[in-house]
C-alpha cells in the first residue's frame, strides 16, 4: 500500500485502510526512540516550519522530537516571536518561510480552517496540529495507536468521552477515527457542552454519565475549554469536578480493564480526581510517547522518506 495523501489536515479525509497504514508505520518508527541514540538521517536536508500560533506543550514539542529524531531541521515559529505581532498575514508568513525553504508546515491555529487555507493557498504539505474546535488530527491517531497497542484492536470497542465535548477538537476527532475503526462511541458531560444529536459526528450523547461509563473499554477525560466557552456554562468548578469528574467509583462502572486516557493538559481535581494519578488503568504517558511515534510516521509519509 502507498499513502496518497499530501496534507493531514482532518481524520474525516481517510479512510480505514489509511489509518492502520499510518499507525503501523508509527508503531516500526517508534522502536526508533528506546535506541542508544535515536536518530536516523531518513529527513536530513528536509525543513520542517512548526506554526503555533496558541499555547502548546505536548504536541509542539513532540512534533520537534519527532523531525530532529529523523534529522530534519526545524523553524519553531509562535505568534508572539513573529510578524504577525505587527500585522503580517498568516499566508504572508507562510510564503516567506516558503521562500526559505520549507518542505511542511505544522500548524496550530485559533481559526477553524486554518491549516486547510494554507494548503489550497500553497504547494508546500501541511500538518493540522489543532485548529479551533475543528480538529486535532495527530491527537486522534496517537489515541487510536496507544489503544491498539493495548487492546490488540479497534474493533468492537466502547469509547467513553467525557466532558466539553462541544468546543474540543480532540472529541471531535476521536469520534470520527474510532468510529471509522469499527467502535462505537459515547459521549457525556454537561448539557451545555453537548453537540445536539445531529452535531455529534455518530457519537450516542448520554445525559447521563453512568450511560457513557457502563461497560466502557476505554475512558477519556477532557478538559474544560474555558477559553473558547465566551460565557459560563457551568455554576463552578467544583460544581462540575462532582458531577463529571472521573474517580475510583465512577470509573468502577467501566470494565474492569477499560484504559483511562487524557489529551493534556489535566487540571487535576476538576476532569480526574487525584486518586487517579498513579492508576494502572491509565495510560497517559503512553499517549505522550505515542504522540512522538505517530508525528514521525506522518513526517515520514508526507515527505517521501519511506515508511
Amino acid at each position: 500500500m502507498e499513502f496518497f495523501h499530501r496534507h493531514i489536515l482532518d481524520i474525516s479525509a481517510f479512510t480505514p485502510e489509511d489509518i492502520s497504514y499510518i499507525l503501523n508505520t508509527a508503531e516500526n518508527l517508534k522502536e526508533i526512540l528506546s535506541r542508544p541514540i535515536p536518530k536516523v538521517p531518513t529527513l536530513r536536508g528536509k525543513l520542517v516550519a512548526h506554526l503555533f500560533f496558541e499555547p502548546s506543550t505536548r504536541t509542539r514539542l513532540s512534533f520537534e522530537r519527532a523531525a530532529k529524531t529523523l534529522s530534519a531541521d526545524v523553524f519553531n515559529l509562535t505568534a508572539r516571536m513573529s510578524s504577525v505581532e505587527k500585522g503580517e498575514t498568516l499566508l504572508d508568513t507562510v510564503l516567506n518561510l516558503k521562500a526559505m525553504g520549507a518542505d511542511l508546515f505544522v500548524i496550530r491555529h485559533p481559526m477553524a480552517g486554518a491549516p486547510h487555507f494554507i494548503a489550497r493557498a500553497t504547494e508546500t504539505r501541511v500538518i493540522n496540529a489543532g485548529d479551533g474546535f475543528h480538529a486535532h488530527p495527530t491527537q486522534a491517531l496517537l489515541d487510536m495507536l496507544t489503544v491498539r497497542e493495548k487492546k490488540g484492536t479497534l474493533s468492537g470497542l466502547k469509547v467513553a468521552i467525557i466532558g466539553d465535548i462541544r468546543h474540543s477538537r480532540v472529541a471531535h476527532s476521536n469520534i470520527c477515527g474510532f468510529r471509522k475503526m469499527g467502535s462505537e462511541v459515547f459521549v457525556s458531560g454537561p448539557a451545555t457542552m453537548l453537540p445536539p444529536e445531529r452535531e455529534a459526528l455518530g457519537a450516542r450523547v448520554c445525559y447521563r454519565l453512568e450511560e457513557a461509563l457502563k461497560d466502557a473499554d476505554v475512558v477519556m477525560a477532557l478538559r474544560v475549554q474555558k477559553e473558547r466557552h465566551g460565557r459560563e456554562l457551568f455554576p463552578s468548578l467544583r460544581e462540575y469536578a462532582r458531577e463529571f469528574g472521573l474517580n475510583a467509583q465512577k470509573l468502577a462502572l467501566a470494565r474492569e480493564d477499560c484504559l483511562l486516557m487524557h489529551p493534556g493538559p489535566i487540571n487535576w481535581g476538576v476532569e480526574l480526581h487525584p486518586e487517579l494519578e498513579n492508576d494502572p488503568r491509565s495510560v497517559i504517558l503512553e499517549q505522550v510517547t505515542n504522540g512522538v511515534a505517530v508525528r514521525m510516521a506522518l513526517l515520514v509519509l508526507l515527505l517521501g522518506g519511506g515508511a
